[in-house]
């Protein structure tokens, strides 16, 4: 058994994700980074650090004037992003599909390609979240919808903190590599009822992880 270094950074990240998550840490309080260095008896540069690397996964902002704080996650809207997602995303693909050239499924195998390799290393929440969002937008690329696909830009960078925490620790690594994998198998056949379907399944099965993930978490937190 080989044994695990964890660098200073790191321990602080899961020691703050943690009372983040389990609610220590209210959503809106104020990180300061002198006091948590203080509290971690580190020094302020690997909570500085920890900080950045929380805010990439959604669960801290900074804000002007404040600095870093808490961010809310609320199981509500999860429901209305994760919805509006697969209503949007599930009418781009039915369009692009149709209409996609072979080289842009080609552009769509390398991202996915792309995106497999980084779900397998730690601290890369940013570049999933950008490659699932080139992957995504790649396969609607055909539809020729920019209004629709302005509204599911918007939509996926408000539920980005989601989307990063079902794959961080709702379980989502596997299960999104193998339906990314069958939607693009699908796609390449251009099998446009059963891709479309699938896709719907993808987006509405991670709202349904993320929902139980978010709503155990509260149950802890009033317990």
């Amino acid at each position: 058994m080989s044994i695990v270094y964890k660098t200073r950074t790191q321990l602080v990240v899961e020691t703050l994700r943690e009372k983040i998550l389990s609610g220590e840490i209210k959503a809106g309080q104020p990180l300061r980074q002198a006091a948590l260095a203080a509290e971690l008896n580190v020094s302020r540069i690997p909570v500085r650090e920890a900080l950045l690397q929380l805010e990439g996964e959604g669960l801290v902002a900074f804000e002007p004037h404040k600095g870093a704080t808490a961010t809310e996650l609320n199981a509500n809207q999860v429901d209305e992003l994760f919805e509006l997602r697969a209503m949007l995303e599930v009418d781009l693909l039915a369009y692009s599909l149709p209409r996609m050239s072979d080289e842009k499924l080609e552009e769509a195998t390398q991202l996915l390609k792309k995106l497999n390799k980084a779900l397998g290393k730690e601290n890369a929440a940013n570049t999933w979240s950008k490659l699932n969002s080139d992957y995504h937008n790649c396969l609607y690329s055909g539809a020729n919808r920019p209004q629709t696909q302005a509204l599911v830009s918007t939509l996926n960078k408000n539920a980005d903190r989601y989307i990063r925490m079902h794959l961080l620790w709702a379980g989502g690594i596997s299960k999104a590599e193998s339906e990314h994998n069958e939607i693009l198998a699908l796609c390449k056949a251009r099998d446009v009822e059963k891709a479309v379907a699938l896709l719907k399944q993808h987006i509405l099965g991670s709202r349904d992880e993320i929902k139980a993930f978010l709503n155990e978490r509260e149950a802890i937190i009033n317990s």
